[in-house]
């Protein structure tokens, strides 16, 4: 296949440049800090009342995420077979990243009310807002993932997926650390934007950061939409019923991994380490305030720590799949990951936390960038793409679902005797699990290219 003009390789990355904005700043650093800090309470354990019925602080922030991805996995294959059949998966991508940035605008309104000078009150309805927004946003951040990640087979051909992948996540970490910084200097330096009093200073810059993240997040993502191509009318399929057909393209799909061994254990090995590193990613700054009582200026130190190391984490792990093998340099990272847990069953202090957030760091961007071009790589030749990527997609979903339910679970189950640190310990299985299924495929690849040569 010929490569795309650089302008359009260059918007497909500048998507990652605009919605990473929402990765870091709503899902990892400011919006769990400030979650936590007006949510807990005096009440046992954290405990917050919503839709009747209490929880556990930050449990229920875990159980709603979760919520977001059961629906996303369930819309993903829906959307793919409607955009196929419309054939502008680009237009989809636009209504996702829409509805994302103007949820994340909505964060605003997520604020506890004031009763005096050092008492404030989080209203049911507040708390309601805030947990509806961040589910849509979510839902909107993932979705529109579904049909990005599907324009990398379009794009280029297989000897240049590794890279294409990689360099889009480096895009998107320096695009939402130019933000975070930004936000930084709001939330830092309340007194320069006129939050003078207690109150303003520690409840409106974050409110303000929500909003600098929606406008971001639309306002780059405009580049991806102007130059993204829509499919010609030749490659559009007619379907007889959208709503159904994608679940019959996940089934038409899984049937063809039946023949195809070396990507079906590869899922299924994506499967369970894929649980546990967006867990340990979406939880990281919850466990850092709430188990080692750490500022949101630490912990913000901490999540920047991740996203600078991620850079050159990325290439690195990039460069080092085409000398030793994507799946053998999976297998490292995975082996690296399970050392994340163990340690983070360990620390007490900040020194500790901002050492781990380095190591997570530098396989965190790898790993997810190497996975995704691993699956494009083991895809058969073929323009149904996205019903492929939509495979990858419920299949990492799911997989989230379970890693944050468990992790929210266990966390509830032994409130009073380690929490949230046996929810991180608990998560090592999933890597272990995810490390014997990579192993399965190595060995499978290996025996297929055996016997072909021989």
């Amino acid at each position: 296949m010929q490569i795309a003009p650089r302008k359009v390789v260059n918007a497909w990355c500048m998507y990652d440049w605009a919605n990473s904005a929402y990765n870091l700043v709503i899902t990892s650093t400011i919006f769990p800090a400030y979650y936590e800090a007006i949510t807990k309470n005096r009440l046992p354990d954290n405990e917050v009342e919503f839709l009747g019925r209490k929880f556990v602080n930050t449990a229920l922030y875990n159980y709603a995420l979760g919520a977001a991805f059961i629906v996303v996995a369930f819309m993903s294959p829906i959307l793919t077979s409607i955009a196929d059949y419309r054939g502008n998966k680009r237009n989809f991508m636009r209504f996702f990243c829409t509805m994302g940035s103007i949820f994340c605008c909505l964060l605003y309104f997520f604020a506890p009310e004031y009763v005096s000078e050092n008492v404030n009150r989080l209203s049911s309805t507040s708390l309601n807002i805030g947990i509806f927004c961040m589910v849509l946003a979510c839902i909107g951040f993932w979705a529109s993932l579904v049909f990005y990640n599907s324009f990398l087979p379009d794009l280029v051909p297989p000897r240049l997926r590794d890279r294409i992948s990689a360099r889009g996540y480096t895009w998107g970490y320096i695009g939402s650390v130019i933000l975070q910084i930004l936000c930084f200097i709001v939330v830092f330096l309340p007194g320069k934007f006129g939050f003078n009093t207690p109150f303003e200073a520690n409840f409106m810059p974050p409110r303000i950061s929500f909003v600098l993240v929606g406008l971001w997040w639309f306002g780059f993502a405009q580049i991806s939409f102007r130059y993204l191509p829509i499919s010609t009318v030749k490659e559009r399929h007619e379907r007889k019923n959208v709503f159904s057909n994608g679940f019959l393209e996940l089934k038409k799909v899984w049937s063809q991994l039946k023949q195809m061994p070396v990507l079906k254990l590869f899922l299924v090995s994506f499967f369970w380490y894929s649980a546990g590193i967006q867990t340990v990613f979406l939880a990281a700054t919850q466990f850092g305030a709430k188990e080692l009582h750490l500022p949101i200026d630490k912990l913000i130190i901490t999540i920047m720590i991740i996203q600078l190391v991620a850079i050159p984490g990325a290439i690195i792990i990039s460069r080092a799949s085409e000398k030793f093998g994507n799946i053998q340099t999976l297998m490292a990272c995975v082996l690296v990951w399970i050392g994340v847990c163990i340690g983070a069953y360990y620390i007490y202090t900040d020194i500790q936390f901002y050492i781990l957030g380095a190591t997570v760091g530098l396989v965190m961007g790898g790993i997810q960038s190497l996975s995704r071009s691993t699956y494009s790589n083991l895809m058969p030749d073929t323009k149904d793409t996205a019903s492929f990527f939509s495979f990858y997609d419920v299949t990492e979903k799911i997989a989230l679902v379970m890693g944050m339910f468990t992790f929210a679970f266990i966390e509830e189950q032994t409130i009073k005797f380690g929490g949230m640190r046996n929810s991180v310990l608990a998560l090592m299985v999933f890597f272990m699990l995810g490390f014997v299924w990579l192993g399965f495929t190595m060995r499978k690849a290996k025996r297929l290219t055996q016997k072909a040569e021989g």
